[in-house]
């Protein structure tokens, strides 16, 4: 199996509230446009906010959408600004990623994460060059 692309699909109660709050409040960045959905640029990957295709029976989406930002502070700063609901306040978790979580209007969380410097995901994996003589 080759996979070629991937995105994240929401299918939110109300879109035009869900796709206000990723566009505007988290600021992302529009991919394109279609009949019934937006996709958003996120990163590396995209999220799809879709007009169509909402089945309140099938249950809530468990999982997160985990975004990596620069800083916590400034993204803390303008969330607030902007009207988010900082649902759980920036703090050092024990892997030694910063995270701070807000939800969108459906009650999805967002898990906003800052690399410290000094963490292993910073940190070349590739093993030491041999120098050849």
């Amino acid at each position: 199996m080759d996979i070629l692309s991937s995105r994240i699909i929401l299918r939110p109660r109300d879109p035009a509230a869900t796709l206000r709050f990723y566009q505007d409040v988290l600021g992302l960045a529009t991919y394109r446009e279609y009949p019934g959905g937006t996709v958003l640029f996120a990163g590396q990957s995209l999220i799809e906010i879709a007009a169509h295709g909402h089945d309140a029976s099938a249950g809530t989406f468990g999982g997160a959408l985990w975004l990596q930002v620069r800083s916590l502070t400034d993204t803390t700063r303008q969330l607030e600004e902007r009207g988010a609901e900082i649902t759980r306040e920036a703090r050092t978790e024990p892997w030694g990623l910063i995270e701070m979580w807000t939800t969108d209007p459906d009650g999805t969380p967002i898990v906003l994460v800052e690399i410290p410097s000094d963490h292993p995901l910073r940190r070349d994996q590739r093993p030491p060059a041999s120098t050849a003589t």
